[in-house]
């Protein structure tokens, strides 16, 4: 009889431990699918980007990463951490105005962290301690960095026109690109250096964790692994012009261009990884979290249960709003600022220049001269905006890129007074092979002239939010100028002077919840 009740004990222990496995991995796997959509986007960029190929392989690292301290993880009994729920549920929001404004990163970024909440939740603090590094890691599968690429290319412009002068070469330099007595160089996404900093910062991470115990060794190596591929990458910028310029334009302006900078790069992260090996530490440190005391029961099936529906609940929650928002019907007036009528006289196009953006929902391209002055405008009002593929995006530039018959030569921020208002616009100059365009650009969003394009993004959650629809516009004025721009912005301010009122008001005519 005590044999039996010693069997029947174990049964049901491991009943209870494959029940409470069967609930963590439900938990856990979750994510994936409440937020598929976000997944799969994440994967896509794999496919499309060079720059993100790796982080197919970041999911089956932070797996082997957990792997290797399994009989420790095995070790621990499971206890929930009701307190993260709240912040799980803030990345769930989090997400939900990342939906509304399609900041794609934004909602990457919150389905990973819900990843590790979720953990954090049904597993507890020891439990989820103990995997913090391979966690982490998976930060590394979502596809961002693009908003580096104008710092980067300015930077390896600079560095390399700099050490150029320095090697006595005569430099003439415009916007990115330059010219040396050999021939002509400009500097390219491609050589922006961003994938050698990606994938510099994701190595280093992981070689940072393998080889240091120390939390500061671990840091001094991760901003190492930053700081050094971004100055390579303009020694390997300057390392090409010198190469091209002495082979008299023979060498490395072709693949070999590539082969060059991929064998520095490889080089380059093998004296980083010898350097680093100097420190490194083989003992491994013990830590109070990672050997709880055996007093510490595992929790009750039905809380982690309770755990693993509560989870399912917070992250569900904010999908299903976003998809109620999307599908709520919107009385849409009809777009009104093809009816805008110009005190100035209308004119045939005097430009073929077009901003590079995705087409809108209604497009207005004119021309207009008052006596002298002769400006364009182009302003594109977008209505039901395609996710990715909307009124701001990164994809969107004045001028498309490798461009051959415009490019951007400078760009910056001012304020204009235009009558009794002052309105801030983002001022570029463009400069063609037969013309030169002073532009000046801004959204319209919610009835407000927006340059920032972060105030821009919430400025429409918070219309969809609302259930106001996602309306907005995009407005450019351009005028021609030689080598002095103030005849041109002064053109600009004499057409909005009289014209500006009109046109916001034809605007605010079409916005959709100006019809409820």
């Amino acid at each position: 009889m005590k044999f039996y009740k010693k069997g029947f004990a174990l049964t049901q222990t491991k009943s209870s431990f494959y029940l409470k496995s069967i609930v963590i991995a439900f938990a856990l796997l979750a994510p994936f699918f409440v937020y598929f959509s976000t997944a799969k986007s994440i994967v896509g960029i794999w496919n499309t980007s060079e720059t993100f190929a790796h982080g197919y392989i970041i999911l089956p690292i932070s797996l082997w990463l957990i792997w290797r301290r399994r009989d420790l993880i095995l070790g621990m009994r499971p206890q929930t951490c009701w307190p993260l729920l709240p912040a799980l549920a803030a990345c769930g929001f989090a997400w939900l105005l990342a939906e509304l404004a399609d900041v794609q990163v934004v909602r990457q970024y919150m389905f990973v962290l819900m990843i590790a909440l979720s953990a954090v939740v049904v597993l507890g603090w020891r439990i989820a301690w103990a995997m913090a590094f391979p966690l982490f890691f998976l930060i590394f599968a979502v596809p961002f960095g693009e908003i580096f690429l104008a710092p980067l290319i300015n930077f390896t412009a600079n560095f390399t026109v700099t050490a150029l002068q320095f090697s006595g070469i005569p430099v003439l330099r415009e916007g990115n690109s330059f010219t040396i007595p050999s021939g002509s160089w400009s500097v390219v996404e491609a050589c922006s250096g961003l994938r050698y900093l990606i994938s510099s910062l994701t190595l280093g991470s992981l070689y940072a964790y393998l080889t240091y115990r120390a939390t500061y060794k671990r840091v001094l190596f991760i901003v190492f692994s930053i700081i050094v591929p971004i100055i390579a990458n303009g020694l390997r910028a300057y390392m090409i012009v010198m190469i091209g310029h002495f082979s008299g334009m023979t060498l490395a302006v072709g693949v070999d261009h590539l082969i060059y900078g991929w064998l520095f790069f490889g080089l380059v992260m093998f004296f980083m990884f010898w350097i680093g090996s100097f420190w490194r530490e083989d003992a491994v440190a013990t830590s109070p979290l990672l050997t709880p005391p055996t007093a510490i029961e595992s929790a009750p099936v039905a809380q982690i249960v309770l755990a693993a529906l509560s989870v399912l609940v917070c992250m569900g929650l904010w999908p299903a709003y976003a998809a109620y928002i999307n599908r709520a019907n919107q009385n849409f007036p009809p777009v009104q600022i093809e009816q805008f009528q110009s005190d100035w006289q209308e004119i045939a196009p005097f430009s073929k220049w077009k901003p590079d953006f995705f087409p809108a929902h209604t497009e207005l391209d004119r021309a207009y001269q008052n006596k002298t002055q002769v400006l364009g405008m182009h302003l594109g009002y977008y209505r039901n905006q395609a996710r990715s593929a909307g009124l701001i995006s990164s994809v969107n530039q004045l001028v498309k890129h490798h461009e051959n018959e415009w490019r951007e030569v400078s760009s910056e921020l001012r304020m204009e007074r235009i009558g009794t208002r002052v309105l801030q616009v983002r001022e570029s100059r463009l400069r063609g092979n037969f013309d030169t365009l002073l532009v000046w650009q801004w959204y319209w969003i919610d009835g407000q002239a927006v340059v920032n394009l972060y105030e821009g993004k919430m400025l429409q959650a918070k219309e969809k939010l609302l259930m106001r629809g996602d309306d907005g516009a995009a407005l450019f004025f351009y005028a021609s100028f030689q080598d002095n721009p103030e005849p041109a912005r002064e053109t600009l301010r004499n057409f909005l002077k009289t014209n500006l009122e009109n046109l916001e008001l034809k605007l605010n005519q079409s916005q959709s919840f100006n019809a409820k």
